[in-house]
């Protein structure tokens, strides 16, 4: 059997992992996946933008060098290629391959919602994996995922086993004291362009980019810690940028302390429902 053969075979037959969307805290569940032996694919969701991308394997989509925890991000977006990347130790693939599209592929046993939509409705996914797990507000156990965590700074990495995950509240968690000012949202809907990237220090009032033409400026002093990519399509009321004013340029870059919660909530939560599927399974076996 050909290499490409013993990978597309060990592609079929491996347990597989499906985390939607490319941002920081998808990138921080798949590493926590993968570490706990789950092969990954990043499905990408261009809804909203990417803006810490230091923090996200997002920009694997563009064929960067990204590596987070120790796991190396990979573009890929044919089902050999994917095959290929699962082979290898420590990588995920990051495709532009939507959901349907990867689904098509092959039944996953996990599927993670890590797209963090906070203001869409969330589809139903229960069936279109073993265990589905959404990640944020917009979700309802037993109606839209199997299990949920909660993604606000209050509950950050609570489980939700029944009923809703809490609605967003806008309010923006503290970094350095700062608050919902730190960010730049879109006041229309178009292309985004800017010459500036993550961790680069800038001043109040520095021309970050222009968004559809509109001029776009730094809210305070601080490191960039998260930007949409140049070329962008963004719509109205989306995160454009994010300004660090605490000061140091590391913090801009790898999972920060709130990834790493609902990574490993997230992880909790798969092997709580897995536990749970295992025992009703069991306790069905006897009763006939």
């Amino acid at each position: 059997m050909s290499k490409a053969g013993q990978n597309l075979f060990s592609f079929q037959s491996r347990r597989l992992a499906v985390v939607m969307g490319t941002n920081e805290i998808a990138s921080a569940v798949a590493v926590a996946l993968i570490r706990a032996g789950y092969p990954t694919v990043m499905s990408h969701d261009p809804y909203p933008p990417v803006i810490r991308r230091g923090m996200a394997f997002h920009d694997a989509l563009f064929d960067d060098y990204i590596e987070l925890g120790g796991i190396v991000g990979r573009r890929a977006e044919s089902l050999l290629e994917i095959a290929s990347v699962l082979a290898r130790k420590k990588s995920v693939a990051v495709s532009p391959l939507s959901l349907t599209d990867l689904l098509a592929l092959r039944v996953a046993d996990v599927l993670i919602d890590a797209r963090m939509q906070k203001h869409r409705v969330t589809p139903d996914f229960r069936g279109l994996a073993r265990i589905t797990v959404g990640l944020g507000p917009k979700f309802v156990v037993g109606a839209n995922c199997d299990i949920a965590v909660e993604t606000r700074p209050a509950r950050t990495g609570a489980l939700v086993e029944t009923g809703a995950t809490e609605e967003p509240d806008g309010e923006a968690r503290q970094l350095g004291g700062v608050g919902r000012e730190r960010f730049v949202y879109s006041g229309r809907t178009g292309v985004w362009r800017t010459p500036v990237d993550i961790g680069m220090w800038v001043p109040k009032g520095f021309l970050i980019g222009r968004h559809e033409g509109a001029p776009v400026l730094a809210p305070l002093d601080g490191h960039v810690r998260g930007v949409a990519r140049d070329s962008a399509f963004a719509p109205e009321g989306v995160k454009l940028l994010e300004i660090d004013p605490r000061g140091r340029a590391e913090g801009c870059r790898g999972a920060d302390e709130r990834g790493r919660m609902i990574a490993a909530a997230t992880l909790k939560a798969v092997k709580l429902e897995s536990a749970r599927r295992e025992a009703l399974a069991e306790a069905g076996a006897g009763t006939r």
